[in-house]
């Protein structure tokens, strides 16, 4: 038998994704065969495919970041069972009809939920809660900024945020604002505000926290806007290994200046399984009282991957791209 996966044959835009027939085999020995029922278009699969990040894939390879699916199969000593809905934060590999990953790194996914949304909570959520859980103790009331505020991650720390109780400030094109005011955020115009401008004004004390997704330009304006004891979080990874030393370089030299001021860095492969699973729990939990409810901008047929990464490069997607198996559409 064969399944189709979407492979990146070389660096270049959506063009060169291009749809491949594999043979399926037996799953090994710790190891499930999983049918994948919905995988998000993200920016670290559209980096990775145009050679933006300093540790890349060779080529051929596929992407996508997460997945939820169905086990289809299992090898031996695997610890799940043939028909459970199953999660994994994959890196690459989920832009397929099947999937094959270790059983230990599944995390089960509740029958109840809408795939479609409960897949952006893999990674877009898992970042947010986990930065403002973990990272950070964020409290009622603290005042935070939101770097990017109306893409995955940030539509996630807006909803989060207003669970939190948090006074927010999100930096959005003006065209996304009224998303950032449903969830009580105060919106900025990156295109025609000077965020510093703004915020100093509104809380000349500071704010408590800044999260970070973009480029590391924001840094200075960031701590900019923090209070003495305050904190940036940067989270996305650099674009090269020069600016991965520059990252690294940049975390540590804030980090001395005598400001009082913070900087730190987050990312999903610092963290280990079992917390991923409790956070995943959580997430999920939220999503089935209906506390949360992740955007979902628009939904394609799992190998139209080509068509979701070029609407997510035109910057007009508020929220989440989800790619779906045939059955759910």
């Amino acid at each position: 038998m064969k399944y189709r996966s979407v492979v990146v044959t070389k660096r270049g835009g959506p063009e060169v994704l291009q749809i491949v027939e594999n043979d399926l085999r037996p799953p090994s020995v710790g190891e499930a065969r999983i049918k994948i029922l919905a995988t998000p278009v993200c920016q670290d699969d559209v980096a990775t495919r145009v050679g933006n990040r300093p540790f890349l894939p060779k080529i051929p390879f596929v992407p996508g970041y997460t997945m939820i699916g169905v086990v289809d199969a299992v090898g031996e000593d695997a610890q799940v069972a043939v028909g459970d809905r199953v999660g994994a934060l994959t890196n690459y590999g989920s832009y397929a009809e099947y999937i094959y990953w270790p059983a230990e790194k599944l995390v089960p996914v509740p029958e109840s939920l809408d795939p479609a949304e409960a897949v952006t909570l893999i990674l877009n959520y898992l970042v947010a809660y986990q930065i403002m859980r973990r990272t950070v103790q964020v409290k009622a009331g603290d005042r935070v900024l939101i770097i990017g505020a109306s893409g995955g991650v940030g539509t996630a720390f807006l909803q989060l945020g207003e669970l939190a109780d948090l006074k927010m400030y999100g930096l959005a094109s003006k065209s996304k604002h009224h998303v950032l005011t449903e969830y009580g955020a105060t919106p900025i115009d990156y295109r025609t505000q000077d965020f510093v401008q703004v915020i100093c004004r509104a809380e000349p004390d500071g704010i408590d926290f800044v999260f970070n997704g973009m480029a590391e330009e924001y840094f200075e304006r960031g701590l900019a806007v923090l209070r003495r004891g305050g904190t940036l979080v940067h989270y996305g990874g650099p674009q090269s290994f020069a600016g991965f030393l520059r990252l690294v370089a940049k975390l540590v030299w804030f980090n001395l200046l005598p400001n009082a001021k913070s900087v730190k860095g987050y990312g999903t492969h610092r963290v280990d399984q079992q917390l991923l699973a409790e956070d995943w729990s959580v997430l999920f939990g939220l999503l089935e009282e209906g506390k949360i409810k992740p955007i979902v901008a628009g939904t394609f047929p799992l190998l139209e991957a080509a068509r979701a990464n070029e609407l997510l490069e035109s910057g007009h997607v508020t929220g989440n791209l989800v790619l779906l198996a045939p059955e759910l559409l």
